[in-house]
């Protein structure tokens, strides 16, 4: 899930000095094609076709969707919208157990919901970003399975932490303030100190601490400029996150409990036996417990009114 970290221009961006004759691309501006988007295959439109960095680029709008979807995708993501690929598409549906909708034969099982609807929390915080909208029953069963996934994967967020979100939206969409960036601590330098917390309180340091913190970092940097921002900060992602650099070395604390509102979402359709998700749900709980923990260390208390995305952030770790 998630573009590649080259994906960095706008929708008014031409960085190609160059172009060579469009007719040179796969697809064209106008196509309709089947992309990828994490483990799911959906329908979209090519907005936009660009040769940059010595390949092509393309704008694509996933057809059925919000525009907020919309984001550049290379080659290695779209395939013809042949009824070969249509086939393929069904049959990876099938797999994954994905529930149609009868009246326009889209999955019901859907992305996340878009970044900006995060201020949803405060006024309904006690869903905790767990998909708002009821599937219809089916027979088939399938749906039901999911159901009740979703009531296993949950993650209470803490009143203390929910009023940060709360804080986090009105900063960015009321007073258009951004988190001033690189952040310190980061959301590596969190997981670092998360995983030193537990092995001191356990004793030892587990592997599979070890391999959910690697998770949720994968998970934080394949999210963050998919669901995770809202638009007033796109720009400044832009501008921070360069080639080749892990969106967990800029981002901090407030990127980071975002990824907590949405994980419900995330995991709920993840092939993972039930007693293993509830195993999980309990490691991360406990993770958030710690950021509350350390809420006033981990988390600014006020954000930058200015737009740039260089110097070091208040409040740093001690």
């Amino acid at each position: 899930m998630g573009s590649s970290k080259d994906d960095s221009a706008t929708d008014g961006d031409n960085s190609s000095g160059d172009l060579p004759d469009s007719n040179s691309g796969l697809f064209s501006e106008g196509e309709k094609v089947l992309a990828y988007h994490g483990p799911r295959i959906y329908e979209a439109k090519v907005q936009k076709a660009e040769f940059r960095k010595k390949e092509w680029r393309y704008f694509v709008h996933y057809l059925g969707w919000n525009k907020n979807w919309d984001e550049w995708v290379g080659m290695d993501r779209l395939m013809k919208h042949s009824e070969e690929n249509v086939l393929k598409q069904q049959a990876l549906d099938k797999k994954q157990g994905v529930d149609k909708n009868p009246k326009s034969g889209r999955s019901i099982q859907a992305k996340p919901k878009s970044s900006t609807e995060v201020k949803v929390d405060k006024d309904d915080t006690k869903s905790n970003g767990v998909t708002k909208g009821k599937k219809r029953k089916s027979e088939s069963g399938v749906e039901k399975d999911n159901v009740s996934l979703e009531k296993i994967v949950k993650i209470q967020i803490p009143s203390t932490l929910k009023k940060q979100l709360v804080d986090d939206w009105e900063f960015i969409a009321q007073q258009d303030k951004l988190v001033k960036l690189p952040r310190s601590p980061n959301v590596d330098d969190l997981l670092t100190k998360y995983l030193e917390y537990r092995s001191k309180k356990d004793g030892m340091m587990t592997d599979s601490v070890g391999e959910i913190l690697n998770g949720l970092r994968c998970y934080f940097d394949k999210a963050l400029p998919v669901i995770l921002l809202y638009k007033q900060e796109r720009q400044q992602y832009h501008e921070a996150v360069a080639d080749n650099v892990s969106p967990s070395s800029i981002y901090g604390a407030e990127h980071l409990l975002r990824l907590f509102v949405k994980l419900p979402e995330l995991l709920a359709y993840v092939n993972i036996e039930e007693e293993t998700l509830i195993r999980l749900q309990q490691k991360l709980l406990d993770f958030v417990k710690f950021l509350q923990k350390n809420q006033g260390t981990f988390f600014l208390s006020a954000y930058d009114s200015s737009r740039g995305s260089e110097g070091s952030s208040k409040g740093k770790d001690n």
